[in-house]
């Protein structure tokens, strides 16, 4: 490989200074873009009711509960709000208390992700360390994820380990969706938020973990390029697999300090500068992660003659 560019000589103190101000007015439009879109799904499926509609709404909600868990996960960088106490209380409160996560512990477990990337001591390198895979394989993987089987395995653990003292906020969430949607004479509408979790979200964590490090040229690896992905991702993707700028998230891992609202700048700042030119790191679009997913198919042996 010939002798890259070094982030030092890409981006300058004064640029990293700017992206690094965050906005409470981004972030709020962040959060109500989010919660915005779960409202929309439960009301154009209540008020115009059809299997399409129902369809629709469950797939929008996979993308959002990803959503909220990505807030929780800027939150517990600090890195959304101006003020950090905003953070604690949108994290813990407005996006993890639905997806049963706690700021807290999940910090505790995320900064070790940052920590130790490219070391076997890398707690979420068992969701990637084994690609890429044959296509069989990561075919087997979606079709547990779209049938229900991962979600249900997750639920199953969720519930076999629910503390009240430790799993109310998540208790009172659907406590209070079930009591909206019973209020407005739509009760069976909660059954679409498990639908969504049960049967579109664990497909979607799954493609954003690929996209994040599946598909990096070498996980052992210290160099961010080498051992984490960005995705540059069209509309459709970004508002239903890809929330809340995810997909830029060799960006992220550069600068875990940066809102998740600047990461596309310092994506397109890095790019036209050539940081990237020696390194296979970005992905365009989810079909290009699912194929570099694959691993080439084995040519089959031919007998000596």
């Amino acid at each position: 490989m010939s002798t890259t560019m070094k982030l030092s000589e890409a981006v300058t103190k004064e640029e990293l200074r700017e992206l690094r101000k965050k906005s409470n007015l981004r972030a709020f439009a962040t959060v109500a873009w989010n919660w915005g879109l779960i409202v929309a799904a439960f009301a154009v499926a209540i008020l115009w009711t059809n299997p399409l509609t129902i369809a629709a709404g469950i797939l929008i909600l996979g993308g959002r509960q990803l959503g909220l868990g990505i807030i929780n996960h800027d939150c517990a960088h600090h890195a959304l709000f101006k003020s950090p106490k905003l953070d604690e209380i949108v994290g813990h409160w407005i996006a993890g208390a639905p997806m049963n996560i706690s700021l807290p512990a999940y910090r505790a477990y995320h900064l070790k992700h940052h920590k130790y990337a490219g070391t076997p001591d890398d707690p979420d390198i068992i969701f990637v360390k084994n690609y890429p895979v044959a296509k069989d394989s990561l075919r087997r993987k979606f079709v547990r994820d779209l049938t229900g089987q991962t979600g249900f395995r997750d639920t199953m653990r969720k519930i076999r380990s629910f503390k009240l003292s430790r799993n109310w906020p998540w208790l009172t969430f659907h406590v209070a969706l079930l009591a909206t949607l019973t209020a407005v004479g739509a009760p069976w509408a909660y059954l679409m938020w498990w639908a969504a979790e049960l049967f579109i979200y664990p497909a979607i964590v799954r493609l954003r973990q690929i996209g994040e490090h599946g598909t990096s040229k070498d996980r052992s690896s210290l160099e961010p390029r080498l051992n984490t992905g960005t995705t540059v991702a069209p509309f459709w993707q970004r508002v239903l697999i890809a929330p809340n700028d995810v997909n830029y998230h060799l960006e992220h891992h550069m600068f875990a300090s940066i809102p998740p609202y600047n990461l596309k700048r310092l994506h397109t700042l890095l790019s036209t500068r050539g940081y990237y030119d020696d390194y296979d790191c970005i992905s365009h679009g989810y079909g290009d992660v699912l194929r570099r997913a694959v691993r080439p198919d084995t040519p089959e042996m031919v007998p000596a003659e």
